[in-house]
C-alpha cells in the first residue's frame, strides 16, 4: 500500500508539471500578445484586431479556469456543490465567447471584400463594440439561467461535497439544464457554422468578379478558412465530457484518470494555445511587433514602427 501511494503521488506531480508547464509558456505566450495588440494604434483602431482581441482574451481566460479545475481534480481538492457550480459556470462564461466572436469574425472579411467602398462606414469601432457587448450579453445569459436552474437544486446540494473532480459531470443540474445546455450549444455552434461558411461562399463568388480586389479576396478565404479551422479547435471541448461520461462506466478509475489527462490536453489546452500563434505569426502586421515583444525586446532585430 505504501508504495501504491508513492507511486500514485509520483503520478499525480509527474501529471500536473506536464500540463502546468506548457499551460504556463502558453498563458505568457498568449498574455504578449493581448499586450502587442493593445500596444499601437494601429490594432486599437481596427476592428478585426479589436474583434482578435476579445477572441484571445476571452481563450486565455478559458485556458487559465482549465488549468485550474485540473490541478484541484489532480490535487484531491474537494469543494461544496454550490462553489463547483460557481466555478463551472464561470468557465461556461468565457467558453461561449470564443465560438460568439467567431460569428462575427467571418462577417468582418465578407463585408470587406464584398462591399469594400462601404466597409468603413458599416464595420466601424462603435459598431464593432456593439457587437462584443452582444456577445457578452449573450454569454451572461447563458450564466444566468444556468444559475437559475441550479439554485433550485441548492437546498439540497448545499452541504454536500463534490467527490473526484470539480465539473459538469459532478454537479447534477437536472433534466432541464441537460436540455437546455445541448440547446444553446447548438444554436451556437450552427450560428458560428452558418456565418464562416456563408462568408466563405460570398468571398468565393466576389473574387470571380473583375471589380474585385484578387489579393484582398484570397487574403479573405485563407481567413475565413482559419475561422472555420478555430471554430472547430474552440467547440472541440463540448465532446470532453460526452467522451468522459461513457467511460467513467466502463473502464477502471486508474484507466479513467489517464484517458481524461490526454483528453484535457487535446480538447483544452492545445485548442487555446494555437489561436495567438496561429492569428500572430500569420499577420503580416501583427508577427514583428509580437517577436519584438517575446523576445523582451532582447537580442532582436530592430523592427521598423509601422504603428
Amino acid at each position: 500500500p505504501y508504495q501504491r501511494q508513492q507511486f500514485g503521488l509520483l503520478e499525480r506531480v509527474m501529471i500536473s508539471t506536464l500540463t502546468t508547464l506548457p499551460t504556463c509558456v502558453f498563458l505568457f505566450i498568449n498574455g504578449i500578445m493581448l499586450f502587442t495588440l493593445r500596444s499601437k494604434p494601429v490594432f486599437r483602431e481596427t476592428c478585426r484586431y479589436i474583434l482578435l482581441y476579445n477572441l484571445l482574451f476571452a481563450d486565455t481566460v478559458q485556458l487559465a479556469q482549465s488549468q485550474i479545475h485540473f490541478l484541484l481534480a489532480v490535487l484531491r481538492i474537494t469543494v461544496s456543490y454550490p462553489v463547483c457550480a460557481f466555478l463551472v459556470n464561470f468557465t461556461h462564461l468565457t467558453a461561449v465567447i470564443s465560438p460568439l466572436t467567431l460569428v462575427v469574425m467571418p462577417l468582418e472579411r465578407y463585408v470587406a471584400v464584398c462591399y469594400p467602398l462601404r466597409h468603413a462606414t458599416i464595420i466601424t469601432i462603435r459598431n464593432t463594440g456593439a457587437a462584443i457587448t452582444v456577445i457578452w450579453a449573450i454569454s451572461f445569459l447563458n450564466i444566468i439561467i444556468r444559475t437559475l436552474l441550479f439554485l433550485s437544486l441548492f437546498e439540497k446540494l448545499g452541504k454536500v461535497e463534490v467527490k473526484y473532480l470539480c465539473s459538469e459531470i459532478s454537479i447534477l443540474l437536472g433534466t432541464k439544464s441537460d436540455h437546455f445546455d445541448k440547446a444553446f450549444t447548438c444554436i451556437v455552434v450552427v450560428a458560428a457554422g452558418v456565418a464562416v461558411i456563408f462568408s466563405y461562399i460570398g468571398v468565393i463568388v466576389a473574387a470571380r468578379s473583375a471589380s474585385t480586389d484578387k489579393a484582398l479576396a484570397f487574403k479573405a478565404r485563407n481567413t475565413l478558412l482559419l475561422n472555420l479551422m478555430q471554430l472547430f479547435l474552440s467547440l472541440s471541448s463540448t465532446i470532453y465530457y460526452p467522451l468522459l461520461v461513457p467511460l467513467s462506466v466502463t473502464v477502471t478509475r486508474i484507466v479513467f484518470v489517464r484517458i481524461q489527462n490526454v483528453f484535457y490536453l487535446l480538447f483544452f489546452i492545445l485548442p487555446r494555445c494555437l489561436t495567438s500563434l496561429i492569428y500572430g505569426l500569420r499577420d503580416q502586421t501583427i508577427r514583428p511587433v509580437l517577436i519584438y515583444h517575446l523576445c523582451c525586446q532582447l537580442k532582436c532585430p530592430v523592427v521598423e514602427d509601422k504603428g
